[in-house]
């Protein structure tokens, strides 16, 4: 549509007529703002065009003047418009659009630049995260329908009876102070973890703990060690925060970095020595005096990822690896997440005392800390012991759920298939043979109804020298594993 000259000023209602459609449905005031911002974005009514009176415009349209009024006056607020005592309502000098219109892009003849950043295309391609986060034999997730909400529900009600403004509004600190002060209580009980209080800081998962680690102890293409096959989503955050991701591999106890790899010292270590994720490799005491060793000599940061020590069967799990730090160079890292519930979003680092006060300061300035409240109640469900008891419950039903799936396994393929990781945890490693391609597998077992995770997909090595399925059992009942392993085992079949 061409712009409107000023000799056809007084036509402009007919230009709106065009357009404007009484009974449609659409109120009379956003049909007649919607016309005329149209007309200003677009240029069709240029810059210093001289809009009709209201009254004449209203008579035009047989509309309520005050409708006109308030579109113009919304104009005027939005910066489109500008009026004067005596002078009328003019479209402003400035408006959008001033720079001339966008040329659209070309179709076809190529591929079209790519929106994001580098970083974020490289993210976007290498993103592991699944839509399916339930069901057999979905790795990682707890078994949250018997989490006990009834016991939650009275803590929290209780809560809301004595909440205070400073719960309600932006934490300040690191964690709210009673439940710091449980978690220390619990993990110097329970997981030989030498801290107090002071030394904990509450964070909005474990996403967010590793983000404040990459951030305020190494810089962009400082080097990081990271067991491989290892956590994807250490490594996401990592990566996300320009470190080099340099893969260590594995023996029986544990980490093994290589002697070229000990020459040149990372500045992070990032560790899974209770229960190694996805493998289960329980680290040596041995193996963890070397790499305390080490870390203290040239000042490397470990990360002690502790993500689900308390699910451990057979035997009482070795203390944690920060308990043996004497140098002040392990930071521990727990989460909620798998004893009570993901969604909960809680999880907590011990630091060494220097570091406390830089992560409760950046804690604050980058994310405006919440969730008081929910910590207040975690606290109580600490303290009250409700805690303890749903761990004790829940390693039963864990232990019984990996001997059901174990079984399966073992009745379809006896030791065609071996079973690898430690008796812990909620999930185990099923071994395929050499050759197999363990990511088409999981894909066909995901066309057959059944959720699982190729081990290649944990590495960061190509190709990737382990081939497996990762299959969780802790949010799948006895019966659910028996029927999800029939359907998983019938696709096995043509590959094993």
């Amino acid at each position: 549509m061409e712009p409107i000259s000023g000799q056809e000023a007084q036509a402009l209602p007919d230009f709106v007529l065009q357009q404007f459609a009484p009974g449609n449905g659409e109120y009379n005031h956003q049909q007649l703002y919607r016309i005329l911002q149209g007309g200003i974005r677009q240029s069709t009514l240029p810059a210093g065009h001289k809009l009709p009176p209201t009254r004449a415009m209203a008579e035009a349209l047989g509309i309520a003047r005050n409708t006109v009024v308030q579109v113009y006056e919304q104009l005027v607020l939005e910066g489109l418009a500008q009026a004067g005592v005596g002078r009328g309502t003019y479209v402003a000098e400035a408006a959008p659009g001033f720079v001339g219109r966008v040329r659209a892009a070309p179709r076809g003849g190529g591929a079209a630049a790519s929106p994001l950043s580098q970083r974020g295309a490289d993210l976007v391609q290498g993103a592991l995260a699944s839509p399916m986060q339930w069901g057999a034999f979905t790795p990682g997730v707890p078994e949250v329908r018997m989490f006990p909400a009834k016991v939650w529900s009275r803590l929290q009600s209780q809560a809301w009876r004595e909440v205070q403004p400073a719960h309600l509004s932006y934490a300040t600190g690191a964690g709210h102070p009673a439940l710091r002060e449980a978690i220390a209580d619990y993990l110097g009980g329970t997981r030989g973890v030498a801290c107090d209080a002071a030394q904990v800081v509450v964070t909005s998962g474990t996403q967010q703990a590793l983000h404040l680690v990459a951030h305020l102890l190494a810089d962009s293409g400082d080097r990081v060690w990271l067991e491989d096959p290892g956590y994807w989503g250490a490594r996401a955050m990592f990566r996300a925060a320009g470190l080099a991701l340099e893969p260590v591999d594995l023996d029986a106890e544990g980490l093994a970095p290589s002697a070229q790899q000990l020459e040149k010292p990372p500045r992070l270590m990032f560790l899974s020595p209770a229960h190694q994720y996805p493998t289960g490799v329980l680290m040596s005491h041995g193996r963890r005096r070397q790499l305390l060793d080490y870390a203290a000599r040239h000042r490397v940061w470990i990360v002690e990822d502790d993500y689900d020590s308390e699910f451990r069967f057979a035997a009482r799990p070795l203390p944690a690896l920060q308990g043996l730090d004497e140098q002040g160079r392990v930071l521990y890292l727990g989460t909620f997440s798998k004893t009570l519930y993901p969604s909960l979003r809680l999880a907590y680092l011990v630091l060494p005392r220097d570091l406390v006060e830089s992560f409760t300061r950046a804690l604050n300035e980058l994310y405006r800390e919440g969730q008081t409240l929910q910590q207040v109640v975690l606290a109580r469900f600490l303290r009250e012991g409700h805690y303890a008891r749903h761990i004790r419950r829940m390693r039963g039903v864990y232990a019984a759920r990996r001997a059901v799936l174990i079984e399966a396994v073992t009745a379809r393929f006896g030791t065609r298939l071996p079973l690898l990781g430690s008796d812990a945890g909620l999930h185990l490693v099923l071994g395929l043979p050499d050759g197999a391609d363990d990511a088409a597998v999981a894909d066909e077992a995901l066309a057959a109804g059944v959720m699982t995770r190729p081990l290649s997909m944990y590495s960061l090595r190509r190709p990737a020298p382990h081939k497996g399925l990762v299959l969780g059992y802790g949010a799948v009942t006895e019966p659910e594993i028996r029927a999800g392993f029939d359907r998983l085992a019938a696709v096995l079949e043509r590959h094993a």
